[in-house]
């Protein structure tokens, strides 16, 4: 068999594009098959449905501080009268200037950029065959790889609720074109439990929505530290966000011009229904079966190698499960695309891999939570150190105190895992996701010299906390420190 390429990449997504622009640049020879929809790429704006969000995030974050400097007189009214000026975002106008960065971005990320690169890109629906050897069929070509990159992205996947499908209700990203309208919905049930939804029910609550979220765990999210949970449950409900938790919805009517939903023993009215509890791989095409990948519902199934049950095709992103995260999704497709391309030796380690919810204040975390942790380890091994955000002299100036940021370590130093809510936490994770990364412990963040004031300022709080612990732990320690003060005191004399 005749192999055209080192690599060909079935995309979609962003992860796509980035692994075939890595892949030329290693000089592989790369092909990139987008699928089609009427007569384009199918990629359009859904990967940079983030971009709306961040858009209104900041807005309402910014409208919100002006509000709040206004009340506290900082500032001059632009009007000299005693009205106050009128602060609110304007959800229309702020979408516009969200869809010009998409389209910067598009720009960036173009396909004609990457042919330029060296990438054969095609637009077209294709699927694998195995017969007589395995390739991936385009139209009237047929492309054989050395190996097969499996990038699609993924949709969201609709629960099965009696009326949800005949109510009628929309996904993430309908909202932003939904929001651009002149007369948007004014009440907003948002069925979540991802990241995205509960972003979106803060942004909705800022821009002067009645939103209510409803979440079926126990915890806003899965696999969070349960304290931070709680907090963060409780900002959303300040910001007049309505959040059922631990609540099944199980019927959904319309009735008149109005949405109902059954949630738990309660009715709720609404305008309308924004489903965003979880993901689907868009691999319904591929044929996949026919070369023995298996998968769920939810994801591709592939080993520590992000390798499928096939040896010569690999996946990556959000078609192998798990939050919908740009960070992640480009870390597997470089762990993907060596293995694909060299000696599959590389494993995927996500213990220092971050994520985040974009809320305000942000939430993000890294490695283990404390729960995580005292589960792997012995209980007495753990420590849990912690700071609140109004220590710090920055969360005061910039009025952000709201804040928790806890590092999980052994007695040894080891950094296991953090989490952090408050402002700035996305840098501040970070700088953790780098220690562990690195096998850096507890100490070494010791050495940083922080700027003052900076959010920064907090690690070293933390070290000071961490060697107080040690300290008090260790009573000939202190009994030796003792001594030797007591000693150079009455040397010096």
């Amino acid at each position: 068999m005749t192999i055209d390429y080192d690599v060909v990449i079935i995309g979609g997504s962003l992860a796509g594009r980035y692994a075939a622009l890595s892949a030329s640049k290693l000089k592989a020879k790369v092909a990139l098959v987008e699928p089609i929809t009427n007569g384009a790429s199918n990629f359009v704006n859904a990967p940079y449905d983030f971009i709306y969000h961040h858009v209104l995030n900041h807005t309402t974050h910014l409208s919100k501080q002006l509000n709040h400097a206004q009340g506290l007189g900082l500032f001059t009214s632009c009007v000299e009268t005693s009205e106050k000026c009128d602060l609110s975002v304007k959800t229309p106008e702020a979408m516009l200037y969200a869809h010009s960065i998409v389209s910067n971005l598009q720009e960036q990320d173009s396909l004609a950029i990457l042919a330029a690169q060296g990438v054969d890109v095609i637009v077209s629906h294709g699927q694998f065959q195995s017969s007589p050897h395995l390739s991936f069929a385009v139209d009237a070509r047929v492309l054989r790889a050395r190996t097969y990159l499996l990038a699609m992205g993924s949709r969201p996947l609709i629960p099965e609720i009696e009326g949800l499908q005949r109510t009628g209700f929309i996904t993430i990203p309908q909202i932003w074109q939904v929001l651009s309208s002149s007369t948007p919905p004014k009440q907003w049930v948002i069925l979540g439990g991802v990241p995205q939804s509960i972003e979106l029910a803060q942004t909705l609550a800022r821009c002067g929505y009645d939103v209510t979220l409803v979440v079926e765990r126990r915890h806003l999210l899965p696999n969070i530290d349960s304290e931070i949970a709680q907090l963060l449950c409780s900002v959303l409900e300040a910001e007049g966000v309505h959040v059922f938790i631990q609540t099944s919805i199980t019927q959904v009517r319309k009735i008149d011009d109005k949405k109902w939903l059954q949630v738990g023993d309660k009715a709720i009215e609404t305008d309308e229904i924004v489903v965003a509890m979880a993901q689907q791989p868009n691999i319904e095409s591929l044929n996949l079966a026919a070369v023995d990948v298996k998968w769920n519902q939810h994801r591709l199934l592939v080993n520590d190698k992000l390798q499928t049950t096939n040896s010569r095709i690999w996946a990556c992103g959000d078609v192998i499960g798990g939050f919908e995260f740009a960070n992640i999704a480009n870390y597997e497709a470089r762990i993907a695309l060596q293995n694909a391309l060299f000696f599959p030796k590389l494993k995927v380690n996500y213990r220092h891999i971050p994520w985040a919810v974009f809320t305000n204040p942000m939430f993000a975390q890294v490695g283990l939570t404390e729960a995580q942790a005292k589960s792997q380890y012995s209980p007495d091994e753990v420590i849990v150190l912690q700071q609140f955000f109004k220590t710090l002299c920055a969360a005061q100036i910039q009025d952000e105190t709201t804040g928790i940021c806890k590092l999980i370590v052994l007695r040894n130093g080891e950094i296991l895992g953090a989490s952090v809510l408050g402002g700035q936490a996305i840098e501040l994770i970070n700088v953790i996701a780098l220690a562990i990364a690195q096998t850096i412990k507890i100490n070494g963040l010791g050495h940083l010299a922080p700027l003052c004031p900076s959010f920064s300022e907090i690690f070293e709080k933390i070290v000071q906390d961490w060697k107080q612990q040690k300290l008090n732990s260790n009573t000939a320690w202190q009994d030796f420190l003792e001594s030797f003060f007591h000693w150079r005191r009455n040397w010096n004399l």
